[in-house]
């Protein structure tokens, strides 16, 4: 006898090949609700959404996927993909057609940011809502710790490269998730996160990878009076959720948004740069009533 397995709100872990590659990533919830597409940062993967998915899917449709070169997902040589966030944006695009997914709110942090911003930009229409959480969009939020980026990204020259610093090891790995965080609140961080990505930021080929990502992020930086642009034009419904600690983006990006979009939620949280690895049970909830908010301003489901 065969039993069908209803989809609920407890994670899938799947596969699906898109655009000749194989994506991996983590759905929850029924397909026929209300879409949410999280995207993860550097030097993350769809592992930041753990605690996340089973609880804001029994809400909504939720799918947390592995950008190509990150997670689980597939990762080829650079002679073999073009890495940039606008074909990672393809990816997760053909990803939510595969999925059936017409509408969506899209939760993005960190480098998931130009992915987000490339789909909402290329396809207003399908985005129902924008949940920002310690991600950039704005000059105000790229301090002086940048400058050194910036100058590389104008000149690219080996010495340009020389002063970057050092992100591809272990210790830097961990203080991505601990940078300005001072005891008791690093001690709520689980050790695991920053272990889990730094086994994968060790594979044969991948400094080479994320470092190209890191370059694209110039292309990002100049459509910022673009995302402007979007904003005014469209405002779309936007749910901000920021760790205060954050040690790369400042907490002017918070006040940034508040110039252009007229429908805004601001949540400060005495988190870091990773807000979902102390407050994910506060922002999903946050999440949840978003979702809902967007659905029945929108009047659909997807």
């Amino acid at each position: 006898m065969r039993i069908e397995m209803k989809r609920s709100a407890k994670p899938r872990h799947l596969y699906r090949e898109v655009n000749g590659l194989e994506m991996h990533y983590r759905e929850a919830g029924v397909p026929d609700s209300t879409a949410v597409l999280l995207l993860h940062g550097f030097p993350a993967s769809s592992h930041s959404f753990r605690e996340v998915l089973p609880r804001v899917g029994e809400h909504a449709y939720v799918v947390a996927p592995d950008l190509p070169g990150s997670g689980l997902s597939a990762a080829p040589p650079l002679d073999e993909y073009d890495y940039t966030f606008e074909e990672q944006s393809r990816a997760v695009e053909a990803l939510a057609k595969e999925l059936g997914i017409e509408r969506y709110v899209l939760y993005f942090t960190d480098f998931g940011t130009p992915v987000a911003y490339q789909l909402a930009m290329r396809d207003p229409d399908r985005v129902l809502g924008l949940v920002v959480q310690n991600g950039n969009a704005h000059d105000d939020g790229l301090g002086e710790g940048w400058d050194v980026s910036r100058r590389y990204w104008a000149e690219p020259t080996e010495e340009h490269k020389a002063a970057l610093p050092d992100w591809f090891n272990f210790a830097e790995t961990r203080e991505q998730y601990l940078g300005g965080l001072a005891p008791p609140l690093r001690d709520l961080h689980p050790r695991d996160a920053w272990h889990l990505d730094w086994v994968r930021l060790a594979r044969p080929g991948l400094e080479e990878i994320q470092f190209q990502l890191f370059y694209d992020y110039r292309n990002h930086v100049a459509r910022f009076p673009d995302i402007a642009d979007y904003h005014d034009r469209h405002q779309p419904p936007c749910l901000i959720v920021w760790g205060r600690h954050d040690p790369f983006f400042e907490i002017d990006e918070v006040m940034a948004y508040h110039r252009r979009m007229r429908t805004l939620d601001v949540h400060l949280f005495d988190g870091g740069h990773f807000l979902l690895e102390t407050h994910a049970a506060e922002v999903s909830d946050l999440l949840i009533t978003f979702v809902g908010d967007v659905r029945d301003r929108a009047g659909a489901v997807r």
